[in-house]
């Protein structure tokens, strides 16, 4: 990623704190051929010199069986278009353009396929706790039957990435996205 010292993020708790705000991450892996990108939501946990990443995905994914490559996981946080002040335009004599700022941050190691069934309900209950704890009516695995559950696991294989390196771009302060924001137009 293109870095300039200004935008560089150094804090490390601000980027495992994105990372938990935004738990949805790009995997990035090779299947050989070309590069593949899965969208999986993470969990970063303590452990190694800088922390781990760990998810899980369908038995049928191929990602799992690519253990052993080294990886990059992106996140991304708050994001805007930001276009030209008008005071800015006046006060520069209209030398401004529009911009977007972003806080991203990219996580790189080597990835690890976990079966441990054990491994995968701890990972399991973790997740759900988090993501289910704020909804007025959360819901526990324990709320499954335990057949189905165990079911569930033999479908799953989990993956850990060992981080080695992560970087953190914030560019700008990124506001609420306007209406008149890219995606919101006709391509």
């Amino acid at each position: 990623m293109y870095l300039p010292t200004r935008h560089r993020q150094a804090d490390v708790q601000a980027m495992q704190a994105l990372i938990a705000q935004h738990a949805l991450g790009t995997l990035v892996t090779h299947d050989g051929a070309l590069p593949d990108a899965d969208h999986l939501p993470f969990e970063f946990a303590e452990g190694g010199p800088h922390g781990l990443l760990r998810a899980h995905v369908a038995r049928a994914n191929p990602v799992w069986r690519r253990a052993g490559q080294q990886v990059l996981a992106v996140f991304r946080g708050p994001a805007a278009y930001v276009p030209p002040d008008q005071q800015e335009k006046a006060a520069t004599g209209g030398r401004v353009v529009p911009t977007w700022d972003y806080h991203v941050v990219h996580v790189h190691g080597r990835l690890r396929a976990v079966e441990d069934p054990a491994w995968l309900l701890a990972l399991l209950h973790g997740q759900t706790a988090h993501h289910e704890g704020p909804q007025p009516h959360p819901w526990s695995v324990g709320d499954a039957p335990p057949a189905y559950i165990d079911g569930m696991l033999r479908a799953i294989v989990g993956i850990e990435i060992e981080i080695e390196r992560m970087e953190g771009k914030w560019k700008g302060m990124p506001q609420p996205i306007r209406a008149h924001d890219s995606t919101t137009h006709a391509t």
